[in-house]
């Protein structure tokens, strides 16, 4: 099932240490059908557009297959939790909640997960396939055969990172036999799929092992990475005064002089004790509620929001933060996926996501937006979400990491499984930032070793300058 990069589940498996945050976030709403409401929930077996999967509803039931041109494997079920008319909701055992909703025609629906932006496009098929409901096959060569075949059909970036997949299973299969060791397989997996560099990609290989990578010259955002930079930057940055915490510790907030707030987001998830979508979100709601008052968003002359350490999440709750910034509505960006298994140029049709002006009190005045290598995924789609904000809004520090897209979780027969990506953020000209990330207007260096030692920031002050009105130097 297709999990938003920063889930609870999928991060915890990959690094203990990672901190990445957990799937949640307000979803934008359903656009309803064009026809009447239709009279009764989708049920059957249904295709997803792109993401090679096979839904089969029934009345109480979700159940989603994993499909290559090799592989029928049965992924996770979720129970019916709700709904009305043409719309079924289910409930996973993961805290996902996912929508099924008709589209007033009877082979055609539309799915949706909350916290992800947009909808999946369902197409009903006559059965599951032949190979659903028999015993996946075993052994080192079918695991090897299923995880080059998944990448093969879903992964979009092969000729952007110049890596030849074929040639990839050409030089690796050979050395994959009845007797490999399970050390030896995840050795071949990694070496597979190092060379792509995309933190979007990782193995978790029970006890053998994990792995997941960043790109050169950037580390993952980690609990202890965290803590460090939130020390130095209130002994530095705040002369001392501790950051107001919110929403879990993962949003933080400090006054600066010159009218000018100092917003800190480690991560778009994460925020309650229930790991869903809902509580998430209000506890996102409290935690700006607090924070944007009416009386401090008519004080405010400046924003900084730092998002240099941000592990990522739900691009939704990207989205709710950003209707707290602006007073009418605009483009946010557009996701598509890739959808033919044999021609990796094929995507769906690009849905836009819009940003929405929240009920709530708004700041609509000057931002600065510090990012980094550590600057992860939803991270990356909320800075994307900012670019066509109306108003002032300048990006410093450095490119951003790179990964955009929700993640493809996949399970092997012998027990493991691994995640890829098969998504692209566009922008309105059409631009992707995948791979090298989104890039400041203002460069700085960010939390290096040279800028500790001397005890600089620069990236923060360069943020307050531009924001106080100095000429940047």
């Amino acid at each position: 099932m297709q999990r938003r990069s920063g889930s609870g589940t999928i991060r915890r498996t990959v690094a203990a240490a990672a901190l990445l945050a957990v799937t949640a976030g307000m979803a934008l709403p359903l656009a309803p059908a064009a026809s009447a409401q239709p009279a009764a929930v989708p049920t059957g077996v249904w295709r997803v557009d792109g993401y090679g999967e096979v839904l089969t509803l029934d009345a109480g039931h979700l159940q989603e297959y994993q499909v290559t041109g090799v592989s029928c494997v049965k992924g996770v079920g979720a129970e019916r939790a709700g709904g009305q008319g043409g719309t079924a909701r289910y409930a996973g055992d993961d805290g996902f909640v996912f929508t099924v909703r008709s589209k007033g025609r009877p082979d055609r629906a539309a799915f949706h997960i909350d916290g992800s932006p947009g909808d999946r496009g369902l197409r009903r098929i006559d059965a599951l396939p032949a190979d659903s409901l028999a015993p996946a096959p075993g052994g080192p060569v079918a695991a090897f055969d299923i995880f080059w075949q998944t990448f093969e059909e879903n992964y979009p970036f092969f000729a952007a990172k110049g890596v030849d997949w074929h040639a990839v299973r050409d030089r690796y299969r050979p050395r994959i036999h009845a007797g490999t060791t399970d050390a030896e397989l995840f050795a071949v997996f990694r070496e597979m799929v190092s060379p792509l560099h995309d933190m979007h990609v990782a193995v978790f290989a029970g006890r053998t092992g994990a792995f997941g990578m960043a790109r050169p010259g950037t580390v993952m955002p980690t609990k202890e990475l965290d803590a460090k930079v939130t020390s130095y930057i209130e002994k530095r940055d705040l002369s001392g005064k501790k950051l107001r915490q919110f929403a879990n510790g993962r949003i933080s907030y400090a006054e600066l002089p010159g009218r000018q707030g100092y917003l800190r987001v480690s991560g778009f998830g994460g925020y309650a004790k229930a790991d869903d979508f809902a509580a998430n979100s209000a506890a996102l709601d409290e935690a700006l509620d607090a924070i944007l008052t009416t009386a401090n968003t008519a004080r405010l002359r400046g924003l900084v929001i730092d998002l240099r350490i941000n592990g990522g999440g739900s691009d939704s709750l990207g989205l709710q933060l950003a209707g707290r910034l602006t007073d009418r509505p605009y483009f946010a960006y557009a996701k598509r996926n890739r959808n033919d298994p044999g021609d990796p140029t094929r995507f769906t049709r690009p849905q836009p996501q819009y940003v929405r002006p929240a009920a709530a009190p708004r700041y609509t005045g000057p931002v600065a937006v510090l990012t980094g290598g550590s600057t992860v995924s939803a991270g990356e789609t909320f800075t994307q979400a900012l670019m066509e904000r109306p108003g002032r809004t300048v990006r410093i520090g450095e490119h951003t990491q790179g990964v955009f897209s929700d993640t493809m979780m996949r399970a092997l027969p012998n027990g493991w499984a691994f995640m890829l990506p098969n998504e692209e953020f566009l922008t309105r000209t059409g631009a992707t930032f995948d791979g090298p990330g989104i890039p400041p207007h203002l460069h700085e260096p960010v939390f290096t070793e040279e800028e500790f030692e001397h005890g600089r920031d620069s990236a923060f002050d360069r943020a307050v300058a531009v924001l106080g009105g100095h000429a940047p130097h």
